[in-house]
This record gives C-alpha cells, sequence and structure tokens, in this order.
C-alpha cells in the first residue's frame, strides 16, 4: 500500500479471528458487511469529486453587492430582491462578510434592510447578523432564523393574501433553533419545536406545533395563539407568555421544569426578580408592538387596544431553575447594598 486511501474498502485485509472468537459475539455473521461487490477499478471507493454547492449562483451574492456601502462603511442600505424555494440560507454569506469586519458586535440594527417577495427556502435569515433586517412578505421554510446572531427577521404573508393571517402556517418547523440573540416577528403559525434551545433571541408568533420552546435557556417568546402539546420540556431559562384567553394553555404545558404564572401589572411587579430586569408587562407591550408595527398584525393590535383587559390573558411560563437563580441573585444584591 502506497497511501492511506489504497486501505479503504479493503475489508480482505481485516484480521476478524480474534474479535470473532470472543464469547459476546460468537454466532454473529459479519459476511455481509465486510462483502466485496464485484466491481471494476473505474468505481471510486472514496470521495473523489469535488461537491458542487452552487455557491456562485447564491442570491446571498447579489445582496452582498447591494450592501456594499453598508458592510464597508456602515452607511444605511435599503433595497428590494425577490425570492424561491430555491434560495436557502439567505443571508447567511452576507452575515459572513460582516463577521470578518466586525465581529460578534455587527452593524448597528437595521444598517441593512432587504425587503424580500417570495417563498423562501430552508434556512431563511441562518445565524443572521446584528445589524442585517430581512422583511419578508411571503412565507419562510423550515428551519428560519437558525442560530439567529443579533439580527431581524419580519415575515408576513404576500399583499394579496385573502386567508385569515392568525390562522395561516407562516413558516416551517424547527424555527429559530438554537437561537443567541436578534428578534423575529412572524405573522401567522409556526410548525413543531419553535425556538428549541434558543439562548438568548426574542420572537413574537401568532401560534405554535408540538414542542414549542423545548430546551429553551434563554430569550424571551411571546406566543399570541393556540401551542401544541409538550410545549417548555427541558426548558431551563428565558421566559414564554402565552396568550390564553380560553384557559386551555395547561393541557399542552410539559410542567416537569416549568411553573405557570399570571402576568401581572408593571406597578405590583415593581420589586423583585426580573426577567431581563424588566417588569413582564414592558416586555409584553414593547414585543407586542413591536409585532404589530412591523407586520400589522390584527390580533397585536387588539391586545394592545384593550391592553388592561388583554394583559390579564397571558400566562407566564418561568422555568424553575431560572427562578431559582433569579432569586438567589436577587437576594445577593440585596445583601451588598445592605
Amino acid at each position: 500500500m502506497k497511501k492511506f486511501n489504497d486501505l479503504i474498502g479493503r475489508s480482505d485485509l481485516l484480521d476478524m479471528k480474534q474479535g470473532i472468537e470472543h464469547w459476546k459475539i460468537q454466532g454473529l455473521n459479519f459476511s455481509k458487511i465486510f462483502h466485496q461487490p464485484d466491481m471494476g477499478a473505474e468505481v471510486s471507493r472514496y470521495n473523489v469529486e469535488q461537491q458542487y454547492h452552487g455557491l456562485d449562483k447564491a442570491l446571498d451574492l447579489e445582496i452582498i453587492k447591494k450592501a456594499k456601502l453598508s458592510i464597508e462603511k456602515k452607511e444605511p442600505t435599503a433595497f428590494d430582491i425577490a425570492i424561491t424555494n430555491t434560495n436557502r440560507t439567505v443571508g447567511t454569506m452576507l452575515s459572513h462578510e460582516i463577521a470578518k469586519r466586525y465581529g460578534n458586535d455587527g452593524l448597528p440594527d437595521n444598517t441593512i434592510r432587504v425587503n424580500i417577495e417570495g417563498t423562501a427556502g430552508q434556512s431563511f435569515g441562518a445565524f443572521l447578523a446584528k445589524g442585517i433586517t430581512l422583511n419578508l412578505h411571503g412565507e419562510g421554510n423550515d428551519y428560519v432564523g437558525k442560530g439567529l446572531c443579533g439580527g431581524h427577521i419580519i415575515i408576513r404573508p404576500p399583499q394579496h393574501f385573502k386567508g385569515i393571517e392568525e390562522k395561516n402556517i407562516i413558516v416551517g418547523n424547527t424555527v429559530m433553533y438554537g437561537a443567541t440573540s436578534g428578534e423575529s416577528y412572524l405573522r401567522g403559525i409556526a410548525g413543531e419545536r419553535f425556538c428549541v434551545r434558543n439562548s438568548g433571541a426574542s420572537a413574537v408568533v401568532e401560534g405554535v406545533g408540538n414542542h414549542g420552546c423545548e430546551y429553551m435557556t434563554g430569550g424571551t417568546v411571546v406566543v399570541l395563539g393556540q401551542t401544541g402539546q409538550n410545549f417548555a420540556a427541558g426548558m431551563s431559562g428565558g421566559v414564554a407568555y402565552i396568550y390564553d384567553p380560553e384557559g386551555t394553555f395547561t393541557q399542552s404545558c410539559n410542567l416537569s421544569m416549568v411553573t405557570l404564572e399570571k402576568v401581572v401589572k408593571e406597578s405590583v411587579q415593581v420589586k423583585g426578580p426580573k426577567h431581563l430586569n424588566l417588569t413582564d408587562e414592558t416586555i409584553l407591550n414593547k414585543l407586542i408592538a413591536n409585532h404589530h408595527q412591523f407586520t400589522n398584525s390584527t390580533i397585536a393590535g387588539d391586545i394592545l387596544n384593550k391592553w388592561e383587559a388583554s394583559i390579564e390573558k397571558f400566562v407566564k411560563v418561568m422555568p424553575n431553575e431560572y427562578r431559582r437563580a433569579l432569586d438567589e441573585l436577587h437576594a445577593q444584591t440585596i445583601k451588598e447594598v445592605a
């Protein structure tokens, strides 16, 4: 053998006697696993060709050109583009260009605003860097905002949409998976496993499928509609606020690691430990107001117009370990001040 690659696939060179005679695997037959198929020398046994990923045709290349001044000189830029479901990971290569220059700090919010029409492919806005806003009129696919890293994502149905937005599926499954920071506002319902492993981003959505906020460790999620089953399974940090006018959310929530609390008025929650050092009312009102402003959501508008009554219909999903950590930190702060 002249090269290591020459050994690939050469199962005939294996010494199997000692292993086969071991008492734990007596009776097992490995002949089919180590079988040498009859094939000519022209058939490769390992990877010998470079895979073509089509990056030279990526939509991000067009976006990067249009955002050149923003990338190089931090000047605000806004422009329009069209998208189809074959355009995947839109915004990721752009984020790479920003990260190369500015690291995790990114750019000031909304430095680059991309207004998009159409149906996005998978992983729209994946790893989106701070300073980028993707404003999509259309719909997303799976993995929208995966690994979101400071960017903003806004998705609402097409302008000609005739249905009821809050009853429409607007994005697919596993949206905001592993997001660390940034914001998303989704005018419609998300699929399953929404915000799984979210550790710091904020999201507003109008309904989610099963396993929402699973293994979430940080961040803030507002659901202005129903959730699927097993919500908050393994959730150890962050907070979720569920609009629950029918009082049915308890049946959908996995209570093994969280406690359901009432959202109280700001005047009542002045003292004591708080999520993000802000009152629940402040956090909720700000995120819902943003959602209404960015997506023109009617359900968000109705909640804001009837705020005094609406706030009482929210349920706060509070992880037990996060509550304990906040209480300990608050007690330590009081002790240091005293």
